[in-house]
């Protein structure tokens, strides 16, 4: 089995310093809670670490189908409840594709399989919360 491992250290007032692949990620609380604003906050990161992997494998997949995109994005909408521990309870991804004559066929299934079998947060984060998607072709 693989295994996985993180350190977070805190630096000072509400600052934690990650290290990730060899890659710092500043995180911080927002001035009204202690901190000062100087990266962003844990649960954001989340939906940052789903549009990854389900961005990744998409862009993988396609070359793979040999569909040339001129560009895309991967947006998340988070949904928190209001009650503490204060928590996603549904997640709604946005595929936005640029380009001419874009096959739908092969953009559901290059979404479909990296949703259903190769983006391991997305399949951890279903076991957690309803996670939605679309597909929009913008200009």
């Amino acid at each position: 089995m693989a295994r996985e491992e993180i350190k977070v250290d805190w630096l000072e007032n509400m600052a934690f310093k990650a290290e990730v692949n060899g890659h710092e990620i500043l995180l911080d609380a927002a001035d009204a809670v202690g901190g000062e604003n100087r990266g962003p906050r844990p649960k954001p990161l989340m939906m940052v670490a789903l549009a990854g992997c389900t961005g990744m494998d998409v862009i993988s997949i396609l070359k793979k189908m040999r569909v040339e995109v001129e560009g895309f994005a991967v947006r998340v909408v988070g949904d928190l409840t209001e009650e503490h521990p204060k928590h996603f309870e549904k997640m709604h991804v946005i595929y936005e594709f640029k380009g001419k004559d874009l096959p739908m066929d092969k953009l559901e299934k290059a979404i479909n399989l990296s949703e259903e079998r190769y983006c391991g947060v997305s399949v951890s984060y279903r076991k957690a919360m309803g996670i939605t998607s679309e597909i929009r072709i913008v200009d």
